[in-house]
């Protein structure tokens, strides 16, 4: 796209092409957007029909949205639609939401807007436009133009400006000459003019159908709260996998072992290979036991009843490299909400099992504290070799590595930031809401 508009550009081209469409659409979206409130306050006083003008706001959308394609196409402007309509659950929530959409209102707004604006836009313009192509063609037809009778009874043909007795006739080379000059000034001046008006327009796109830093963060928040809820969904199908596949394969082998040695005892069989059935099913109970154990320690630490400070000292001293940790005092569990403290237990887990697999570190350094009263703040720093990034991948579902984290932070309105230049170090800073209330 050229950087100077000029009158030969398909850039400045386009942009009276689409002053030309827009006139085109202004009448009936005016009259859309007219129709919305008349209509409401006819239908006030009924509820089925209220559907109808929710209905009709829910419509300005698709005039945004055509405006949006418009003005991506002709101006070169690419505004985000904003996020999809979400219907509740409820006759009367629902009926609310249609008729205070948001999105929709801004859309009928466009179109009142933009019908003055595109009016005086195409008016300008194409003046200039005329006026300049008739000025620097003026020698070729200024003969046709008829006689005119001028003070003195003179009559003579061509443009001519007139102040009482005074007139001013261009019939003669010079005064040809400087009407063509006229015109090429004006051509000159109708790119600029015409860009600078569609700019207007522009800013109207981007202003009025665009999503709002609201929406954009409801929507974001709807993102995560779903991958949340299809991670959690994941794990509890690997925890159903664990103890069906794992845990009840080996309790079903340890009822049967006790059977055996029953049948054994009873029969009065052999006591050593009842001893040894025995001693089996026992060793069995035990790594059930641990599996049980391990299971239990992914949903919820034990280590964290007595503490997030506790829990992450004892993460620090089962991890195979040396490991600081430098909790704040400010840092108070009763203030934090339980799924705020396993969130934040599990990060630190997830960072420090990637730097013992991946970074190369001869330690690690995990900081906790409190930068205000609603905010909880992690920062996990190795001396490894960097280049750490977040791939975003899993299977049925599943998230999983720094993808993962970054969804169960985003599920509970946190933050979370990577700084790993090649050669190291790596720094993951985390923020956490004290509280998961809205």
């Amino acid at each position: 796209m050229n950087t100077v508009p000029h009158a030969l550009s398909a850039r400045t081209w386009r942009e009276y092409g689409y002053l030309w469409v827009a006139l085109l659409l202004a009448p009936f979206g005016l009259a859309y957007a007219l129709l919305v409130p008349s209509l409401g306050a006819g239908l006030l006083v009924t509820v089925v029909g209220l559907f109808l003008v929710g209905g009709l706001v829910l419509g300005g959308r698709g005039w945004g949205s055509a405006h949006r394609g418009l003005a991506r196409s002709a101006l070169g402007v690419d505004v985000d639609a904003p996020p999809a309509f979400v219907r509740p659950r409820g006759f009367w929530r629902s009926l609310a939401a249609m008729l205070f959409d948001g999105t929709g209102w801004r859309a009928l707004l466009f179109l009142f807007v933009t019908f003055p604006l595109t009016i005086f836009s195409f008016v300008v313009s194409t003046t200039f436009l005329a006026v300049g192509l008739g000025g620097i063609t003026y020698w070729t037809w200024w003969w046709s133009l008829p006689l005119q009778g001028f003070p003195g009874g003179a009559r003579e043909r061509g443009f001519s400006i007139q102040n009482g007795h005074w007139y001013w006739v261009a019939n003669t080379p010079p005064r040809i000459a400087l009407v063509a000059l006229g015109g090429l000034v004006f051509l000159l001046v109708w790119p600029f003019l015409t860009h600078g008006l569609t700019s207007l327009h522009r800013g109207l796109v981007r202003g009025l159908l665009g999503p709002t830093s609201g929406s954009i963060r409801v929507a974001a928040l709807r993102a995560s709260r779903a991958a949340a809820v299809e991670d959690a969904d994941a794990r509890l199908r690997r925890i159903e996998r664990d103890l069906h596949d794992g845990t009840q394969a080996r309790l079903v082998a340890v009822a049967m072992q006790l059977g055996e040695a029953r049948e054994q005892l009873a029969a009065g069989g052999d006591p050593a290979l009842a001893a040894d059935l025995l001693d089996t099913a026992h060793a069995s109970t035990k790594e059930a036991l641990t599996e049980l154990r391990e299971i239990a320690r992914g949903i919820h630490p034990p280590a964290l009843d007595d503490g997030l400070a506790v829990a992450l000292e004892t993460l620090a001293a089962r991890a195979p490299l040396p490991v600081t940790v430098d909790v704040d005092a400010s840092v108070d569990d009763a203030v934090l909400a339980p799924a705020v403290r396993s969130i934040a237990y599990f990060t630190v887990a997830e960072l420090l099992t990637n730097v013992a697999k991946h970074a190369r570190a001869t330690g690690a350094y995990v900081l906790v504290d409190r930068p205000d009263t609603a905010t909880l703040r992690l920062r996990v720093r190795d001396d490894g070799r960097g280049g750490a990034v977040v791939v975003t991948g899993g299977t049925d579902g599943e998230r999983t590595g720094l993808a993962g984290l970054v969804e169960r932070i985003a599920s509970v309105d946190g933050t979370f930031h990577l700084s790993s230049p090649e050669g190291g170090p790596t720094v993951v800073d985390v923020t956490l809401p004290t509280s998961t209330r809205a």
